[in-house]
């Protein structure tokens, strides 16, 4: 061979050599992401939609369309007995955030409205700071709804809540989710004040809330592209707690009627697209074989949704589960929760155990094989085990529920206790009812034989009843429900046995008798 030939051979083999360096420096983010032993989180909170909402879940009763959900309960576990820590947004957000049961705050009831100190006390680890401190970039794309305040830009004050004021455009938040643990926040506060786009620590526009939906998709899929820009092969946690389907109920125009079922089942619809969106987004960008993906819902679906109109047209959304948001019976608390990782999760199984959201915290401690920072995690159980087809190594003993009313309920295997006559939420019978009035001071139920809640054991199974009273006393009185270090509620006295109201009948005849007077 001449030195020609050979300088030929030598400048094709560079020019190769430069094409798959090239290469590899365009993909070199996601085969690290790939190699790396931290998996990338991606968990996707919906709002307000029932368990019978999605179609793989409840194909007899469900009537939506959500194909892209459905190619995850496919591609991952379905757990069919998942729980929200409570029956209502902010309880069950503070809960999976700090691993820890709101009503421990000064949360005894409801939800909260914005313009006040953050829920999550500064020195509360939350599952943001703990990831982002174990080398995670952390985000969060959605809705807040645990309180932040705003500081007014003009005069530096604080601003005050009146009725449903918006905050300014360039208003700033001193503790926001930012200030929380997360490196990005996108999104808005809570439902109220959807009209506010909120971003970091600040207030950038005001635009119709009927955006917001097709906001938090292309945000999340931008946030998506742009970890895979990175070159430092480093893991991220996105957590997308989005505002669908609750009110306002607004689909896009290109979903308006898609479903045939009213204005609910095309936003459900459109929330499903946006969780395809997502998924997309990571397979484009070589994430989806490191990614654990994790889908579900904050509580039953809402009385907004028109469920008797929906149940007309074949559509429960509890999927026969009593009640619905805010209610103590499982349709206001029994959510959605699917899980897909691909080689660690094997694809369409399915898990009956009971978890609760407040789980999220130790279970991603778990993933990583980091400890649960001291005082935090109160009540968190890893479910990784589960995930890995073996049994949940729990030290708690039983789930606790928990209505908009702070009426309280107790779930221990098949066993469950609540502290009230009625639904503790917006569904009849009320505490108020008179219906409920000849009626035991406390509902019991076999869940295993009586998922619908239809007979009341109270009565005929008082040991059974008072076990579980125990436990729940113990867990409130411990500041915890898993074993470990003491901590303290927020609060001394938390009213377990919260005090009946008098019943309309009973109204009626009181302002009788004070018209007699």
């Amino acid at each position: 061979m001449n030195k020609f030939s050979f300088f030929n051979v030598k400048l094709v083999f560079l020019v190769m050599l430069v094409s798959v360096l090239s290469s590899c420096a365009q993909n070199k983010s996601a085969i690290a992401q790939n190699k790396s032993i931290k998996p990338n989180i991606v968990f996707i909170l919906c709002d307000d939609l029932g368990y019978g909402d999605v179609q793989s879940l409840a194909p007899e009763t469900s009537k939506i369309k959500t194909p892209h959900i459905d190619k995850l309960n496919q591609e991952g576990m379905t757990f069919t007995d998942a729980h929200s820590g409570a029956s209502v947004c902010t309880p069950t957000r503070y809960g999976i955030m700090t691993g820890r049961y709101s009503w421990r705050t000064k949360l005894q009831s409801g939800v909260v409205s914005g313009f006040a100190p953050n829920l999550i006390k500064e020195d509360r680890p939350t599952v943001g700071n703990f990831l982002g401190t174990e080398g995670y970039h952390t985000a969060i794309i959605g809705k807040w709804h645990m309180n932040f305040q705003y500081i007014d830009p003009i005069s530096k004050e604080v601003i005050r809540k009146k009725g449903r004021n918006l905050p300014p455009v360039g208003a700033t938040i001193p503790d926001g989710p930012i200030n929380r643990g997360f490196d990005y926040y996108h999104g808005f506060h809570h439902a109220g004040s959807m009209k506010a786009v909120l971003e970091n620590d600040k207030v950038i526009l005001h635009e119709d809330e009927i955006n917001m939906l097709p906001r938090l998709t292309t945000k999340s899929v931008e946030y998506i592209n742009n970890q895979a820009k990175n070159k430092d092969g480093k893991p991220f946690f996105l957590y997308v707690p989005l505002g669908s389907p609750h009110t306002p109920i607004l689909p896009s125009k290109e979903w308006q009627g898609k479903s045939g079922l009213g204005a609910y089942a095309d936003f459900v619809m459109q929330t499903d697209a946006t969780v395809g969106a997502i998924t997309k987004a990571l397979k484009d960008n070589g994430f989806s074989e490191n990614t654990l993906v994790i889908f579900s819902s904050d509580n039953g679906a809402s009385k907004a949704a028109n469920i008797k109109g929906l149940a007309k047209q074949g559509h429960i959304v509890s999927a026969g589960y009593r009640g619905s948001k805010s209610d103590l019976w499982d349709g206001g608390h029994r959510v959605p929760f699917i899980v897909r990782w691909p080689g660690k999760v094997e694809a369409g199984s399915v898990n009956n155990d009971l978890i609760c959201l407040t789980d999220i915290f130790a279970t991603f401690s778990d993933i990583i094989n980091v400890a649960v920072p001291s005082k935090s995690g109160e009540d968190s159980v890893s479910f990784l085990p589960a995930l890995n087809g073996e049994a949940i190594n729990s030290t708690r003993a039983g789930v606790i529920h928990h209505s908009i009313s702070g009426h309280f309920g107790y779930r221990q295997g098949k066993w469950k206790l609540l502290l009230s006559r009625g639904s503790g939420g917006w569904s009849s019978p009320q505490e108020d009812d008179t219906t409920l009035d000849n009626m035991p001071i406390a509902q019991l139920y076999d869940m295993e034989n009586d998922a619908a809640e239809t007979t009341n054991l109270y009565l005929e199974r008082p040991e059974i009843a008072e076990k579980l009273l125990q436990l729940l006393e113990n867990d409130i009185k411990n500041g915890r429900s898993t074993t470990g270090e003491f901590s303290q509620n927020d609060i001394d006295n938390i009213i377990l046995w919260k005090k009946r109201t008098v019943s309309r009948s009973k109204k009626a005849k009181n302002k009788k008798k004070k018209s007699k007077k």
